[in-house]
C-alpha cells in the first residue's frame, strides 16, 4: 500500500510496515528454570580385584545387565589353589600331632599317679623304718620325675592348640584369598565399562569394570544461583537430551547444591530421571526445565511480542491502521509465552514487524504480512 505526501511539490510515498498479528488468547502457562548438565548415575562402582594377579576370564562387556552376586570376572588362581592344600596339610598334621600329644599326656599322668602312689606307702613304711631312707629318696625323686614330664606334656598340648589355631586361620585366609579371585557384582546394575580383557594383569586400585546403578539415574545440571528460592526438592522436570532434541523426558528434581561455583556463579540441581531414552549414556549432555510455577485461564502472549522502553514493558496494539505501542503489566513468565496482567484484554491483537523487533512500529501503517 502506497501513501503520496505532498511537501514542498515533491511526492514521497511510504508503503504500510508488514507486520505479524496475534490475538490475546487466555491458556496454561508454566514458568520453568533451565539448567544444563550431564547424566549421572547416583550409585556407581569402580570393579577391581582386591589382590594382584592376572586376569584369567572375563564374563561381561559393557551394555551388559547384571544382579548382585553375578560373577564378573576371575584371576587365575593356581597358586592360591596350592597355598590353601597347604594350609590344610599343615592343619591336618597338627591335628594328629595332638592326638599323639593327648596320648603322652595320658601315659605321664598314669606315671605320675603310680608314682605318687608308691610315695604314699614308702611315707607309711619310712615311719616304721620299714625302708631305708635312702629308698624313700629314691621314690621321692620318682615323684618328682613324674610331675615333670607330667607338666611338660601339659605345655606340650597347649602348644598344640596353639600351633591348630595359627594353622586354621592361614587356612581361613588362604581360602579368603582364594575367594577373592572371584569377583561378583555388589548390586544390581548397569556394565558401563570395560577395561581390562583375559591375560592382563589386575592390581589393586586397578579397574576392570565400571559398573552403575539403574535404579536411579539423573542429570546433575549447574543452574544459575539468582534462581536458587525457586528450586526445591520433588519439584516436577522434563529433561531434552541432545540425542533427542525433540523429545521431553519426565524428570523430578531430587537435591540441590549447597556449593556456588565461585567463577560461574551456578550451583549444582540434581534432576532425577524418571524415563530414559532407549539409548543413554553415562556422561551425555542434557537440558533440564524444572518448573517453578503453573497458572491455568490467564490471558498471554508471546513473549517476542513484547516491546521494551527502558525498564517498562509494552505491546504494539492496533489502532485503526496504525501501530500504537502501550504500556503492560507482565506477570509470570515462560519460556516462550507471558501472563499479561494488564494492559490488554483478551480478544485484542497485538502486532509485531514482520523483520524482526528492531524495525519500530510506533504510529506506523501496518498491514499484516501474507
Amino acid at each position: 500500500m502506497l501513501v503520496a505526501i505532498v511537501a514542498g511539490g515533491v511526492y514521497w510515498y511510504f508503503a504500510a510496515v508488514p507486520v505479524i498479528e496475534h490475538q490475546v488468547k487466555t491458556g496454561e502457562l508454566i514458568a520453568e528454570v533451565m539448567g544444563t548438565g550431564t547424566l549421572e548415575a547416583r550409585v556407581k562402582s569402580t570393579i577391581g580385584p582386591k589382590i594382584a594377579g592376572r586376569v584369567h576370564e572375563v564374563f561381561v562387556d559393557q551394555g551388559d545387565q547384571v544382579k548382585a552376586g553375578q560373577p564378573l570376572f576371575t584371576l587365575d588362581d593356581a597358586e592360591l589353589q596350592q597355598q590353601v592344600e597347604i594350609a590344610q596339610a599343615t592343619l591336618a598334621l597338627w591335628q594328629a600331632s595332638l592326638d599323639r600329644l593327648q596320648a603322652d599326656h595320658d601315659q605321664s599322668k598314669a606315671i605320675l599317679d603310680s608314682a605318687q602312689k608308691e610315695f604314699d606307702r614308702t611315707k607309711k613304711l619310712l615311719v616304721s623304718k620299714a625302708v631305708t631312707a635312702e629308698e624313700g629318696d629314691k621314690v621321692t625323686e620318682r615323684l618328682r620325675i613324674a610331675e615333670a614330664g607330667l607338666s611338660r606334656s601339659v605345655a606340650a598340648q597347649l602348644e598344640g592348640h596353639k600351633q591348630i589355631t595359627t594353622a586354621d586361620k592361614s587356612l581361613a585366609y588362604s581360602k579368603a584369598r582364594l575367594a577373592d579371585t572371584q569377583v561378583v557384582a555388589p548390586f544390581d546394575g548397569l556394565i558401563v565399562k570395560r577395561y581390562r580383557d583375559p591375560g592382563d594383569i589386575g592390581v589393586p586400585g586397578s579397574p576392570i569394570l565400571m559398573l552403575v546403578s539403574t535404579q536411579e539415574i539423573w542429570v546433575s545440571a549447574w543452574v544459575d544461583e539468582t534462581e536458587m528460592s525457586r528450586l526445591h526438592p520433588n519439584q516436577s522436570a522434563r529433561v531434552v537430551f541432545r540425542s533427542e532434541a525433540g523429545k521431553n523426558f519426565q524428570g523430578k528434581v531430587t537435591r540441590l547444591g549447597r556449593e556456588a561455583d565461585r567463577e560461574t556463579r551456578e550451583f549444582v540441581v540434581d534432576v532425577r530421571v524418571v524415563t530414559l531414552p532407549e539409548n543413554w549414556a553415562v556422561g551425555q549432555r542434557a537440558e533440564v526445565y524444572v518448573e517453578v510455577d503453573r497458572k491455568s485461564d490467564v490471558p498471554i502472549v508471546p513473549t517476542k511480542f513484547v516491546v521494551w522502553h527502558g525498564n517498562t514493558p509494552g505491546v504494539y496494539c492496533r489502532v485503526g491502521d496504525r501501530a500504537r505501542w502501550r504500556e503492560i503489566t507482565l506477570g509470570l513468565r515462560g519460556a516462550e509465552m507471558v501472563e499479561v496482567a494488564k494492559g490488554v484484554a483478551v480478544g485484542e491483537r497485538v502486532l509485531m514487524p514482520a523483520a524482526g523487533k528492531d524495525v519500530s512500529l510506533e504510529n506506523r501503517r501496518v498491514a499484516v504480512a501474507p
